[in-house]
């Protein structure tokens, strides 16, 4: 097997002529790519890309940028999701079935340049097709998680040497946050193992904060875009200088892709968006977008947010104790190594087409603004009691 540490400023330099080509590729089923958008130039070196998953939310952006640059792909799923965003492009994508839990015999036999493991949620799965495929691929991308950092107790920084827990701690510590935990640590046990299987220079880790864009299946980031987009009085929480980050799922598969290309092995957190971005920057960033008429109700108290239940809109987290230092990750690594950033107003237009299109079924929309846990359906009556003790 050759050796894959090829030189940064050789990579460093192809990064900065790949990104100068990213489009801004619109989600919605009715139209892919702007026509404004610029090409991307095809690689020279097309690669043969197995995918583990490849039908939900990060892997059709994979496979959008990936077959531009000229690569072919092929994804294994148990053929259960359907694809929300590219669909058009997945007659062009060999898809293989099976289940990771206990038939991985469509893999067998088969040799691929690569793999991107972004169905990765046990730490056997992912074991079982590293040792499977350590022969048949020169490389293999894990797609872990920022929650490998878990908890964050304090601000940082959050980089990539920074030690990660494989076991769970004792005490109220874990029983009382047990899920958040556990994902964790199979997050940073998962990375372990695909290090030890394919070895350090042939493993790449990505390690995403909350990753938002056309396709996604949370529900999370979008409140801001549909609330926005209505008007009217809105909150905006938290303090003037708490920190959000978020990356553009886009940027993420279109980073992932070019450290395949260029064989760069390592652990990056896939981070935004670019630089520090406060709360209200963020929110009338967002905003910019839309020509809605919105009066934002500020709430900096922690205990009134916290008594009302108000917690979490994506990307800002209510401060507590073991999330305060999760929108201090690191982004220098990434960014060294080519990861690139679309402005703000760009995510939350091609967002906004997608939700609206027929891509979303209306009734998820209206989950969103009514639904028996949406923020939107109580948000008056909050905001009614914060003026009322005021």
């Amino acid at each position: 097997m050759k050796n894959h540490k090829n030189s940064r400023r050789k990579f460093l330099q192809n990064s900065a002529k790949l990104s100068a080509g990213i489009p801004l590729l619109s989600a919605c089923s009715f139209k892919t790519t702007p026509e404004s958008a610029p090409a991307i130039v095809p690689s020279d070196k097309p690669m043969k890309i197995l995918i583990l998953g490849g039908t939900s939310y990060l892997g059709p952006h994979q496979i959008a940028y990936a077959l531009q640059r000229g690569h072919s792909i092929s994804t294994f799923t148990r053929g259960k999701t359907k694809p929300t965003v590219h669909k058009e492009l997945f007659d062009k994508v060999e898809s293989l079935v099976g289940d990771r839990n206990d038939n991985l015999e469509a893999l067998k036999g088969r040799k691929w340049d690569v793999v991107i493991d972004n169905s990765g949620r046990q730490v056997k799965w992912t074991e079982d097709t590293a040792k499977l495929l350590k022969d048949n691929a020169e490389m293999y991308l894990y797609v872990s998680s920022v929650s490998a950092y878990y908890p964050f107790s304090d601000f940082g920084p959050f980089d990539e040497s920074r030690e990660v827990r494989l076991t769970p701690p004792e005490g109220k510590a874990y029983e009382n946050n047990k899920m958040t935990w556990d994902y964790g640590i199979m997050k940073a046990n998962s990375e372990k193992r695909t290090r030890e299987i394919f070895g350090e220079d042939r493993s790449i880790i990505i390690r995403p904060h909350f990753i938002v864009g056309p396709g996604d299946r949370t529900d999370r980031f979008i409140y801001w875009v549909d609330r926005l987009a209505k008007g009217g009085e809105v909150l905006l929480p938290g303090a003037d200088d708490r920190r959000v980050q978020y990356v553009d799922v886009r940027d993420l598969a279109g980073f992932m892709i070019r450290l395949l290309e260029q064989r760069v092995s390592g652990i990056f957190n896939g981070s935004g968006p670019g630089f520090e971005m406060t709360v209200p920057q963020f929110v009338h960033g967002a905003h910019a977008a839309f020509n809605s008429p919105v009066n934002f109700v500020r709430v900096k108290d922690r205990d009134f947010l916290k008594e009302n239940n108000v917690f979490f809109l994506c990307p800002w987290i209510l401060p507590n104790e073991d999330v305060k230092g999760m929108p201090h990750t690191s982004i220098e690594a990434a960014v060294a190594a080519g990861l690139t950033y679309r402005p703000l107003a760009d995510t939350i237009q091609h967002l906004y087409n997608w939700w609206i299109s027929d891509a979303v079924p209306q009734e998820r929309r209206t989950n969103l603004a009514t639904g028996e846990n949406a923020f939107q359906g109580r948000e008056a009556a909050v905001i009614k009691a914060w003026k009322d003790q005021m």
